[in-house]
């Protein structure tokens, strides 16, 4: 099943909808009327009913992902919308005496553009989660919305709902990794996350840079794949070779001479050592003794660094726990 059945099944079950209906709400358009018209596939079977608002009474959804709207790309759809009028409206509820957009937030700010007073709106009853969990879905697919901003949005809503991130993954029908891998991106410097944003680096180069572990380091390497262009191939080979160089130096110091000659550590464990530093994104040292004891140290450069350890330990933990009980 591809990535896009996914996420359209995923909101297929959080608007009790059938799929056909909203799979083309995460699929890419070759028009903006056409994408204005897609976005809204989720609106239809689920609404309440339909009414005509002014834009001046609905508010802006507090859990979009989104914080940076291309200014050509709305005059772009208000033009349409000019031409063509809107095909779907937008999903709203009611906040008081007033309303709160759920989804077409695009479409809003681009009848806003064209000067429009009123909009089509379709109302319905959700609760916070639900408009949490389809903002997120909403804007999941969508290959212009900043990484680091879905990071942050299945962050709060993990911190909100006590979720984990399995719990989540089954909420929307996606899988555990797409939420792991992109909230790995908050465990980087915030000038590498800065960089993410403004497009200097890609969320691949960002990734790419976890198992260094050490800040500082994370840093120096982004500038130098801003300064000399690297692919994110080059920048895996760049930091596996700085690993490996600096567990080389870290052995040699480790060494010790004995009667019968040189013993070195176990190279399984120089291997497990940096695996665990690319699961971890932070640096491990394993120290074993010849009685088969031993010990794991995970350093940490700051409190919050330890917590983020702590809770990807924890929410293993969690996991493992459920499915055991299960």
């Amino acid at each position: 099943m591809s990535k896009d059945r996914r996420l359209g099944k995923g909101l297929a079950a959080l608007l009790g909808t059938p799929q056909d209906a909203v799979s083309g709400s995460v699929s890419s358009s070759a028009t903006d009327q056409h994408t204005a018209a897609t976005e809204a596939n989720t609106d239809v079977s689920s609404a309440d009913h339909e009414l005509r608002l002014n834009v001046n009474e609905i508010e802006d959804n507090p859990f979009q992902p989104r914080r940076d709207f291309s200014e050509s790309e709305l005059g772009s759809l208000a033009e349409s919308l000019q031409e063509h009028d809107m095909l779907q409206p937008v999903l709203v509820r009611r906040l008081g005496q007033r309303y709160q957009l759920i989804s077409g937030e695009r479409r809003l700010r681009a009848a806003i553009k064209a000067g429009w007073k009123t909009i089509p709106a379709r109302l319905r009853e959700a609760d916070d989660r639900l408009v949490a969990e389809l903002a997120i879905v909403e804007n999941l697919q969508r290959k212009d919305l900043n990484p680091i901003e879905k990071a942050l949005s299945f962050k709060r809503y993990l911190n909100e709902h006590e979720a984990t991130q399995e719990e989540l993954a089954n909420r929307l029908k996606i899988d555990r990794s797409t939420i792991a891998n992109l909230m790995r991106l908050l465990d980087l410097p915030d000038e590498v996350q800065q960089a993410v944003r403004d497009g200097r680096i890609s969320a691949g180069h960002a990734r790419a840079l976890l198992p260094l572990g050490d800040q500082p380091i994370q840093i120096e390497f982004s500038q130098r794949v801003t300064n000399d262009g690297l692919s994110v191939r080059a920048t895996e080979r760049a930091v596996q070779e700085y690993i490996q160089e600096e567990d080389e130096e870290k052995l040699d110091g480790l060494s010790t001479t004995n009667p019968k000659g040189t013993r070195r550590r176990n190279p399984q464990l120089t291997a497990l050592e940096q695996e665990l530093r690319r699961v971890l994104g932070t640096r491990i040292e394993i120290h074993t003794a010849r009685s088969g004891r031993g010990r794991i140290v995970v350093h940490f450069a700051n409190h919050a660094e330890f917590e983020r350890i702590q809770g990807m330990l924890l929410d293993q933990e969690k996991t493992e726990l459920r499915l055991h009980r299960g």
